[in-house]
């Protein structure tokens, strides 16, 4: 029997996720607190019954991306709770079920990308901690894998250990230079600023807009992603449009200072690459694993990002062939990390 063998299936999931899966997600604690500038912070939470005294005490922080909320993680977070962790899950400021900054609350926007890094700084030291005797874990994806590791670099002793899905440490610009794509921002955003108070989209971007499965660039399962696409069409106050030209600026700095302190990331960290994503780069990705790598060595393995090949950007929602192996990497990461796993190797 293998690790994968406990994971929902494409197969059972339309059943499951009316059952067993829904069921699950009746048991979680959903509140919210206040973050920087008093912007309210929506998040849930699923505790474990408490362990016995042989076994961990298992906490596990899951990072959204960019346009997520926490709503869309039912399926993971059952998983993983089947796994013996209590999860623990934040709606980032401007997204989900937080609080929106703009009058248009479909504009992807944040005034200061450090404020993503300081919400997620008091979730985890006022809410996650209280339920958790060990340091808790991080599963990050996408931009929450950007900001999970500045998170790192802020508090580099907070984290037992981390997986960074698909990280935004970089952006896919289709084949355009990356000096073109970023002079094109700056310029955008100049002119934004002369022009106008309000924030504006950047080009080509606009408000919430459903996309046919057939040209998705996200996943290859068809019955993920009709939970998926479902979930936000039926619950307006999650979606959320294309970015502004305030948030692409701001996450770029972000990224900058990223890989300008990566010396700082001291948490053993693994990053889950998906071989064919069309949203983030992949180079970056690899650039971020041998800097990381070369020092400190219980980083990316080898110095390079575990690969799901052929897998699209949302690992976690892909097809079995792809997400059994994301989150087996995921599981046996945490493991080879435990604490009762490193007493027994010390």
């Amino acid at each position: 029997m293998t690790i994968a063998d406990d994971f929902t299936t494409e197969k059972q999931l339309a059943k499951d996720y009316t059952g067993k899966i829904n069921t699950f997600w009746q048991q979680g604690s959903f509140s919210s607190f206040t973050g920087v500038n008093n912007t309210r912070i929506n998040y849930a939470t699923f505790i474990q019954k408490e362990a016995a005294p042989s076994q961990e005490n298992k906490c596990l922080v899951i990072v959204s991306g960019r346009s997520e909320s926490y709503l869309k993680y039912q399926e993971l977070s059952f998983d993983l709770f089947a796994r013996g962790y209590s999860v623990f899950l934040i709606d980032h400021r401007g997204q989900g079920l937080s609080e929106r900054a703009l009058n248009n609350p479909h504009k992807g926007y944040v005034e200061d990308f450090q404020y993503y890094v300081d919400d997620l700084a008091y979730f985890i030291e006022n809410i996650v901690s209280q339920h958790c005797q060990r340091k808790p874990y991080i599963l990050a994806h996408s931009m929450g894998g950007a900001i999970a590791a500045r998170y790192l670099q802020d508090f580099p002793d907070s984290i037992q250990a981390a997986v960074l899905s698909s990280p935004m440490l970089g952006f896919n610009g289709g084949g355009v230079p990356e000096f073109i794509a970023q002079s094109v921002i700056k310029t955008t955003a100049q002119l934004n600023q002369w022009l106008d108070d309000s924030p504006w989209y950047f080009i080509g971007h606009k408000d919430f807009a459903h996309t046919g499965f057939a040209n998705n660039p996200l996943m290859h399962s068809a019955v993920r992603y009709q939970i998926f696409t479902e979930l936000y069409q039926n619950t307006p106050a999650i979606q959320l449009g294309g970015v502004t030209t305030k948030w692409l600026t701001e996450s770029l700095a972000a990224l900058e200072k990223l890989f300008a302190n990566i010396d700082s990331i001291s948490t053993p960290t693994l990053v889950l690459q998906a071989g064919d994503d069309k949203i983030v780069s992949n180079q970056a990705q690899n650039d971020f694993c041998q800097q990381l790598h070369s020092l400190h060595p219980q980083s990316c393995p080898d110095g390079k990002p575990t690969v799901i090949a052929g897998a699209y950007h949302e690992l976690f929602f892909e097809r079995d062939i792809y997400r059994n192996q994301a989150l087996t990497a995921v599981i046996n990461w945490f493991e080879q990390h435990s604490s009762t796993n490193l007493a027994q190797a010390d």
